[in-house]
């Protein structure tokens, strides 16, 4: 997020006033005081609007160029092992995807299939509910967001999250970030990260980094609550599914299989 000299200043201030005046604990679950560090986010989000993606797997080739794009837009690091890895986007196998879907006389192409993974930004997020800091909130347009300053490493939002979407940074992530880029902010040692929908490209009118990337049109990201949007069309018109539907959280993620 980007943040000018003004505007950290004014956060600033009204983080020391509520200070003066409050608890810690108090503060912790202070709707005022989360509210104006969250300002700026709040700057790009449109009213009414509640973002979803379609992701059709039809069309998806395996090429990981949305990884790579996402991995290059939020300077995410690359680690030698799986403990310390981080993503925000990634491929597993569609069996692990969709347990509840698989079976033994599955259809071969839908078999041996990586599936596109991320955030689902739930409409009923346990992660939300679970994080003792509010560094993870939702926004109004449907976001699942993460303050990574307000993160104390806790991981109960990891615990919460049945779809396994957020990773832990275990070791200072900046040394193994590829390049970095300077229109957002690089993460430290002890803060969990996770896709954000691109909430910072949204605000400028973009796309997700994701979609843009994606040349063969396997992905569509838009406006759910527009009936003339072309994910609500597309929707409407083919059959597609959600990871787990059977934990109630009312995922945001479609696919198309």
């Amino acid at each position: 997020m980007n943040i000018n000299r003004r505007k950290f200043l004014k956060i600033t201030g009204v983080a020391t006033a509520a200070l003066a005046i409050k608890s810690a604990s108090d503060l912790l679950n202070d709707s005022d005081f989360i509210g104006a560090l969250h300002a700026e986010e709040a700057e790009g989000i449109k009213e009414g609007v509640k973002w979803g993606m379609l992701i059709d797997l039809r069309k998806c080739d395996e090429c990981k160029k949305c990884v790579e794009a996402c991995r290059s837009a939020h300077n995410i690091p690359e680690f030698n092992n799986l403990k310390d890895q981080v993503d925000w986007i990634w491929l597993i196998d569609f069996e692990k995807a969709f347990p509840e879907q698989f079976h033994k006389f599955m259809r071969e192409d839908l078999e041996n299939k990586k599936v596109p993974i991320l955030c689902n930004h739930c409409d009923d997020a346990p992660c939300v509910k679970v994080c003792p800091t509010k560094a993870t909130w939702k926004r109004e347009d449907g976001i699942v967001m993460m303050d990574y300053h307000r993160c104390i490493g806790c991981r109960y939002c990891m615990a919460a999250c049945p779809y396994g979407s957020r990773s832990f940074n275990w070791r200072n992530p900046r040394p193994y970030i590829r390049e970095i880029n300077e229109d957002f902010p690089t993460r430290m040692k002890g803060v969990v990260e996770k896709c954000n929908f691109c909430a910072e490209r949204l605000r400028e009118g973009k796309q997700p980094a994701c979609v843009e990337a994606c040349d063969r049109g396997a992905m569509i990201f838009g406006d759910l609550n527009d009936e003339n949007s072309e994910i609500r069309k597309k929707l409407k018109e083919e059959y597609a599914i959600v990871r787990k539907p059977a934990m109630g959280t009312h995922p945001n993620i479609y696919y198309i299989i």
